[in-house]
């Protein structure tokens, strides 16, 4: 069997379908797949290509006994929608003229977002004589237009129709959540679907096996402060400002203090509203590659991940959530929905507070930095429950397992 997947992120970049895709690309080459990826120039969160690839000169690699084929994309660090859209449709078109020079595959799996590499990849699954597996990680234009990213409505219409075409011409559409499922279910019944859930890797998350190093050094910490961590992308989703509003009302509680870890958009303006208020208990530091995490991750306390409060996010589960329990650290979780009923209701991994509710969250921080025992107890449920229902190994061969029936 040969499958390829086209994806605009992929490692050396750090991220959430970074990881996904090639832990599932190489547990699929261990199983006998042959598994290759189409991507684009590193370049994600910094929105600048990566110093080794900037010459253009790899355009083959190997990574873990995958082969990445690589494309040009036009990378600019602007905020504004048309670079933005030059991003996307830049590897749309490039990835297309890369593809169509390869050889034939039985699959080809595309991520999205970005909605637009659907055009790319109906085309590139014809021109190879592949099946199309499309992957959605998020629900784009929806999420989009419900953030308040893209307001206008003829981009909206063309990007809604192009999502119903790609969903059509796909032999099977899968989704990282069952409310990405769910929704794609309700709107389209005839659509063949498939939970793929994100999950982690338990062998290399194993906490009696990792040194915690020296991240609270680094980070200015005290061995008695009580550290809320939150790794990833500082971005527009994530309504981090409220964390920043919360950490002033907790700022007489000298054992709190809060990591934010990562890099992103809103990273600038965290940086100045942390200014403004004068806030001494929140530390930022920069993003770090994935080997890293499992001892900065045994460094802290409580794994904090929040979102903002829309009705899209009811069936978000951030990736960033995994890897904590897999460490036995627990969660105080902003995020409603199906990763609240996963992990609190079910695992009782954490605790829940309402998204962008500040005293909820200030609570949050006050309740689990008084209550040692409770986080020990909880860390070990957390490990627990993610091994038994998120192991990237078994997600690896049930996904196969479809695959083979198609």
């Amino acid at each position: 069997m040969k499958l390829l997947i086209l994806t605009q992120y992929y490692p050396p970049e750090i991220g959430a379908p970074q990881n996904r895709l090639h832990e599932l690309a190489v547990r699929l080459k261990k199983e006998g797949v042959d598994v290759e990826v189409l991507t684009a120039m590193p370049n994600y969160p910094q929105m600048e290509i990566f110093e080794k690839y900037k010459d253009g000169s790899i355009r083959e690699e190997e990574i873990e006994g995958v082969k990445v084929y690589r494309s040009k994309i036009y990378v600019s660090k602007s905020k504004s929608i048309l670079p933005r859209l030059l991003n996307y449709f830049s590897f749309v078109w490039t990835s297309y003229w890369r593809g169509r020079k390869l050889k034939d595959y039985d699959f080809l799996m595309v991520e999205s977002p970005p909605l637009f590499l659907g055009y790319s990849a109906m085309r590139l699954s014809k021109k190879l004589n592949a099946k199309l597996i499309f992957n959605v990680s998020d629900l784009w234009p929806e999420s989009a237009e419900k953030m308040g990213v893209v307001n206008n409505k003829q981009l909206l219409g063309l990007a809604y129709r192009l999502e119903k075409k790609c969903y059509h011409r796909a032999k099977l559409v899968t989704g990282q959540t069952q409310g990405i499922v769910d929704n794609i279910n309700d709107r389209f019944p005839e659509v063949n679907t498939f939970w793929l859930p994100n999950g982690v890797d338990v062998n290399f998350y194993q906490p009696e096996k990792i040194e915690s190093g020296d991240f609270r050094e680094r980070a200015g910490l005290k061995s008695t402060d009580v550290v809320f961590f939150y790794g990833g992308i500082l971005g527009h989703a994530q309504g981090l400002s409220i964390v920043l509003e919360a950490a002033k009302k907790v700022e007489l509680h000298e054992q709190i203090k809060i990591v934010l870890q990562g890099a992103g958009p809103e990273k600038e303006d965290l940086l100045a509203l942390k200014e403004k208020l004068g806030l001494k208990n929140v530390i930022f530091m920069p993003p770090v590659e994935k080997s890293q995490m499992p001892s900065i991750l045994k460094a802290v306390d409580v794994a904090l991940v929040p979102l903002r409060k829309l009705d899209i996010f009811q069936g978000a589960m951030p990736s960033k959530i995994f890897e904590a329990l897999a460490m036995k650290k627990p969660l105080l979780l902003g995020v409603d929905g199906e990763a609240r009923t996963h992990f609190i209701e079910k695992g009782k991994a954490g605790r829940f507070f309402e998204p962008e509710n500040i005293d909820d969250l200030a609570e949050g921080l006050i309740q689990m930095a008084n209550n040692p025992e409770e986080l020990n107890e909880m860390g070990e449920r957390a490990r627990s429950y993610v091994s038994e229902h998120f192991n990237r190994d078994n997600i690896a061969q049930k996904f196969l397992d479809v695959l083979r029936s198609n």
